[in-house]
């Protein structure tokens, strides 16, 4: 994705001026106000505004006056307790809200996490650029035999190129009929709200996205986790740069015990512990399904 000169100008515009605040800021988060962090071709995430640092988390965890008086040291073990334990309230009092330009396929699997603020662009009133996601071939897969949600091994040679082939000329067909059917061109030209049906999922839509920080550690949990699907994967790993820099304490103990962490049921809890004890355990003994011993196994071998 290259921004046009007049988009660069309008983030230096906006990124020119500083104004004196008394509420809290994030250096780390100062530094990614306004700026477009590309994602995929034409895509990008850039903040917008921002509340709340990690001082604000332990302070709604105390409900203190200013930053108290605890240390720092202090403030990092609160926030790893509050995490490990699963208290969310004081991770809600952190708020950001970013611009995110993403085709409409993505769009409709990240509408699925519904706890946030969603303003998108309206095609109803304006006309969408002509950009489309087109896979680059080291992404162009086929359907996993195992996972009926994700992707097997990379397409090659002249299947791959005829499915690269097929995905631009319908792209840029489909929008070459929206703008003949817009037209007002010696007729009237359709509705925009009708028109726009018949672009394809690829194409690129833009919203305002606001959302607490606990809400979007959920989504960064499962959408920067290694089996989602590649194109919002690489939006909420770019967004997870972002977090770390503006609450570096609070995106640790998420990066620690989320990202990096695992949840045990009740029955692989029991087989550890016999594990321990020194017990030949299998998936016939465990009291596990196929599935669950597979996915235990992944973690704990």
């Amino acid at each position: 994705m290259t921004l046009t000169p007049e988009q660069q100008a309008e983030i230096d515009e906006a990124r020119s001026h500083s104004r004196p605040t008394l509420r809290a800021t994030s250096e780390g988060m100062e530094k990614h106000l306004y700026v477009a962090h590309e994602v995929l071709d034409h895509g990008l995430v850039r903040v917008i505004d921002y509340m709340g640092d990690d001082a604000a988390i332990t302070q709604a965890a105390r409900v203190s006056y200013g930053r108290g008086t605890k240390a720092v040291s202090n403030d990092e073990g609160l926030i790893r307790y509050l995490m490990r334990h699963w208290h969310s309230t004081p991770f809600e009092m952190c708020e950001v809200k970013f611009h995110v330009k993403l085709p409409v396929f993505v769009a409709r699997q990240w509408i699925r996490h519904r706890t946030a603020n969603v303003n998108e662009y309206s095609a109803r009133y304006s006309i969408l650029d002509r950009e489309f996601y087109i896979p680059a071939p080291e992404h162009l897969a086929a359907q996993s035999t195992v996972n009926n949600q994700g992707r097997g091994e990379l397409l090659e040679g002249e299947e791959a190129a005829r499915v690269l082939d097929i995905l631009r000329e319908d792209a840029m067909r489909s929008y070459d009929h929206y703008e003949d059917m817009l037209s007002q061109d010696g007729q009237k030209g359709l509705a925009r709200e009708l028109a726009r049906m018949n672009l394809p999922a690829n194409v690129y839509t833009q919203w305002y996205w606001k959302v607490d920080l606990h809400n979007l550690f959920h989504f960064l949990r499962l959408r920067a986790d290694a089996h989602a699907q590649y194109e919002i994967r690489v939006y909420a790993e770019t967004m997870c740069g972002i977090v770390k820099d503006w609450v570096p304490l609070a995106y640790g103990a998420f990066e620690d015990y989320r990202l990096g962490g695992a949840t045990l049921s009740g029955k692989a809890i029991e087989v550890l512990k016999r594990r321990l004890a020194g017990e030949a355990v299998t998936q016939e003994t465990s009291g596990m399904s196929k599935g669950e011993w597979r996915e235990f196994e992944g973690v704990w071998g």
